[in-house]
């Protein structure tokens, strides 16, 4: 399927997108984590069609200052992305922090929301502790300054770090990460992470026993960020879900395992 690339203005916000050339009247829509952008998404917009757009913040939408960060921020961003798009109900596909925006919307409006799955998500349930370096960026001056201090060599041995699979990440998608990793990015990612503690991330996810669309949960067995015991933990959490942990995958799980985009086509419908 073609997948087209768009530039649209949503509150007064550049917002860049990629979508199938026609968009089905209930729409796969897929949200990317904080760091990347849609181009993550384009084996499954190739595969199913649907939406994705570049979160305010990263990739090549807008990343003013002025812009909230928060995760009740981007959940706002999305909405009105929809409006502007005329998209009505969605399929939610979304990964990292892109998969707790998805619960987010799903939170506001359930009876638009057909099916959910989430990849690697970032919990919104007791018992998660973030990782070392977002608490670092969680704190005042010293997440700027190791924020900053970020060299291209450190962020790509992440963005391995996050994957299995040597060959995971090409020498192409690993130069525009660091292309779009500018102050705008950055600004985003810290804002982000300090308006989300752990216990907040708890009370965003306390009523998740409100959705009842079908939901698949997604987790590569060694993601090094966020354990799979929170895949179950989902599971437990939303009705009518189920968990699929993905054996030698990490964080990206779809770029270790290829067979985990037909998963979610086949789920998805």
């Amino acid at each position: 399927m073609r997948v087209e690339e768009h530039t649209t203005t949503v509150d007064d916000v550049p917002v860049f997108y990629r979508s199938a050339s026609e968009l089905p009247p209930i729409v796969p829509l897929y949200l990317h984590d904080a760091i990347t952008s849609s181009e993550d998404w384009l084996p499954f917009l190739e595969r199913t069609g649907g939406l994705a757009p570049d979160l305010i913040g990263f990739g090549r939408s807008g990343k003013g200052g002025h812009l909230d960060y928060s995760p009740q921020g981007l959940t706002s961003f999305v909405v009105s992305l929809l409006a502007a798009l005329s998209v009505e109900r969605v399929k939610l596909i979304g990964h990292g922090w892109g998969g707790a925006l998805a619960l987010l919307l799903a939170l506001r409006d359930p009876s638009r929301v057909e099916r959910i799955v989430l990849i690697d998500a970032v919990p919104l349930l007791p018992g998660f502790g973030w990782h070392r370096a977002a608490r670092l960026w969680r704190r005042p001056l010293l997440g700027e300054l190791a924020m900053g201090a970020i060299s291209r060599r450190q962020l790509i041995r992440r963005l391995r770090a996050g994957t299995v699979q040597a060959d995971a990440w090409s020498e192409r998608r690993l130069a525009r990460v660091w292309d779009e990793f500018d102050q705008g990015t950055q600004r985003a990612l810290l804002r982000l992470h300090r308006a989300a503690d752990e216990r907040r991330l708890a009370e965003l996810g306390a009523e998740l026993d409100r959705l009842t669309s079908p939901a698949l949960v997604i987790w590569g067995e060694r993601d090094p960020w966020f354990a799979p015991q929170f895949a179950d933990a989902y599971a437990a959490a939303l009705a009518g879900s189920s968990a699929e942990r993905i054996p030698e995958a990490g964080h990206w799980p779809w770029l270790d395992q290829p067979r985990v985009i037909e998963r979610v086509a086949d789920f998805i419908g």
